[in-house]
């Protein structure tokens, strides 16, 4: 199975993530902002993934550390966890509705990082800093080795519009990771990735 660990330490933050990306969907995840916990255990059950995080930081400051510091975990766990990409799809797209909200999510398993990210919030949300969705997003991608557009289509609800985020994250993922029969190799014309 496709699966890593990864403990990280820093001043700032302390954060431990096992992640099997053929799982079941179980999420254990506990961090001290509780809406990324929900956020987090979307993205396991909508692409089976079984993933643990413990993370702490120093959220008294604010929770940017934290969230930053959780997708360069994530990300490095989830490169280590691909291991030699032979025979994945590598691509994978979700168009995700979420009530009022309909979001378009695209991923390339490149080993490229990038994040196209085209959210403009409507609205806020009293308990979590919007801004740190794209923080978390441009560590993960630069740590994974992504390519990631996101594009809000429509909404105005911030809550619908991070969940169709990470709900359409989650079906990308599974798509680019799932196993192609007729790939034999790395699927790319330059023999790597």
């Amino acid at each position: 199975m496709r699966k890593a660990s990864l403990h990280r330490e820093t001043k700032e933050t302390n954060i431990s993530v096992s992640w099997n990306l053929d799982g079941s969907g179980k999420a254990d995840i506990n961090t001290p902002i509780p809406f990324m916990n929900h956020m987090l255990e979307l993205l396991t059950r909508h692409a089976y993934f079984d993933l643990q995080i413990q993370a702490a930081g120093d959220v008294e400051v604010d929770g940017h550390h934290l969230i930053e510091d959780l997708g360069i975990v994530m990300g490095t766990v989830f490169k280590q966890a691909t291991g030699d990409k032979k025979g994945i799809t590598r691509y994978g797209y979700a168009f995700l509705p979420m009530d009022e909200s309909l979001v378009m999510i695209s991923v390339d398993i490149s080993n490229r990082p990038f994040l196209g990210f085209e959210v403009v919030y409507p609205s806020g949300l009293q308990q979590f800093d919007t801004a740190l969705i794209k923080e978390f997003l441009s560590a993960f991608v630069s740590h994974a080795g992504l390519t990631l557009h996101v594009r809000l289509l429509s909404g105005d609800n911030a809550h619908h519009i991070i969940e169709a985020i990470f709900k359409g994250l989650a079906r990308a993922l599974a798509m680019a990771l799932q196993y192609n029969p007729k790939e034999k190799d790395v699927p790319s014309t330059k023999g790597m990735l």
